[in-house]
């Protein structure tokens, strides 16, 4: 072995080699990490969905979200730090025109905590679960619609943007809201109260009109900008998948409404709408999810594109986790809903290649993290 070979094995070994300094984890650490609690989440709450078929995942799932919650702690605690100490690096991000776009993670990473409370802590902790549930659950409601308010206005007055150079990231932000309606929805049952029910259910309707009817009119622009200038840069191939997010997410959010609306409705005095908002959130969902068998087939093509010439891993890999898994969990959705055993085998299938897509990206994580190579923040480059 030469003294380079080994020289590059000892840096392999050491912690953070890649860094000039420790300090720099703070330095460089970017929103887009936060999309790791995002694939994590999706994938605890995927699991959970076989817990009459086979139980023995459900401690998995239920282990995968206590991790989530350990994971999104240090990352929220190293975000943070980064404002606190490197406050004039950390401010660059909204005016930089992708990075800022994955603030949206972050009530999104912390949605799939939400779900989790009343998934696993319910049976575990009783209603102390639902109640940090719902503070949780304004908080993120806060950030994501900050978020989708916020990030666009940014676009549209202090950020340079052309048409040639979008991706689907431009969805993060957007999506966010839609993400925490599901999180209501699966929430607003769970109330005492049924005038609290009532409002929790209305505000997840609000924030789905707030999400996907802009995140279907990015995804036009996007047909658009991939026919007339292609593919965008290998560094961008994950994002060929963002667009089962707010798909994924939009017919969710319809069918875990629509399932919670009656009861609500009628404990209200309005039950003469119960009816309109279950079939809303069947048909809705159902034609949404159409929609995205489109986005998965262009999805699964345009990697294998990607593939042929080589993709170089960064933390956007993570793209490739949270819209395919919430897009299983709805297909898993759909098939109680639907006698057609089918659709279940399908999302079990989509269930598996989620799994095996964790492992990749989070074995990949680890070790990019350890030597610190992933811990890049662009709006920094002009250091």
């Amino acid at each position: 072995m030469t003294f380079e070979q080994m020289r590059a094995v000892t840096l392999g070994l050491q912690p953070l080699s890649r860094l000039d300094s420790p300090r720099e984890v703070v330095r460089q650490f970017t929103p887009n990490w936060f999309a790791a609690t995002m694939g994590t989440g999706i994938l605890a709450i995927a699991l959970s969905q076989f817990q009459a078929d086979m139980p023995m995942l459900h401690p998995v799932a239920e282990g995968l979200w206590m991790f989530n919650i350990a994971l999104f702690t240090l990352f929220a605690g190293l975000y943070a730090a980064r404002w606190i100490f490197f406050f004039d690096g950390a401010k660059r991000i909204f005016g930089h025109s992708v990075v800022s776009m994955f603030f949206g993670c972050i009530p999104m990473g912390l949605a799939t905590i939400v779900n989790g409370f009343l998934i696993f802590g319910l049976p575990r902790y009783g209603e102390v679960a639902v109640r940090i549930a719902g503070t949780l659950w304004w908080i993120d409601i806060a950030m994501a619609a900050a978020c989708g308010v916020a990030i666009p206005f940014m676009m549209f007055t202090r950020q340079s943007h052309s048409i040639d150079q979008m991706t689907a990231v431009w969805l993060l932000p957007v999506v966010a809201a839609e993400v925490a309606a599901v999180s209501g929805g699966l929430l607003a049952p769970h109330l005492v109260d049924p005038h609290s029910q009532l409002v929790v259910l209305t505000l997840c309707y609000a924030l789905w009109a707030l999400s996907v009817p802009i995140a279907l009119s990015i995804l036009v622009v996007l047909l658009l900008r991939m026919a007339i200038h292609k593919l965008p840069h290998a560094n961008m191939a994950a994002s060929s998948w963002l667009a089962l997010g707010p798909i994924g997410t939009g017919a969710l959010g319809l069918m875990t409404l629509g399932g919670a609306a009656p009861a609500i409705l009628s404990a209200n005095g309005l039950e003469r709408f119960g009816a309109f908002a279950e079939g809303l959130g069947f048909f809705g969902g159902l034609l949404l999810w159409g929609y995205g068998l489109w986005w998965l087939a262009m999805a699964v093509l345009v990697t294998l594109r990607y593939l042929r010439d080589g993709l170089p891993f960064n933390i956007g890999w993570w793209g490739y986790t949270f819209p395919l898994g919430v897009y299983a969990v709805t297909t898993l959705k759909l098939g109680t809903l639907l006698p057609i055993a089918a659709i279940h085998v399908f999302g079990t299938l989509l269930v598996a290649v989620l799994a095996l897509l964790w492992l990749i990206v989070g074995t990949r994580t680890v070790r990019g993290a350890w030597r610190g190579d992933l811990f890049v923040s662009p709006c920094l480059k002009a250091d």
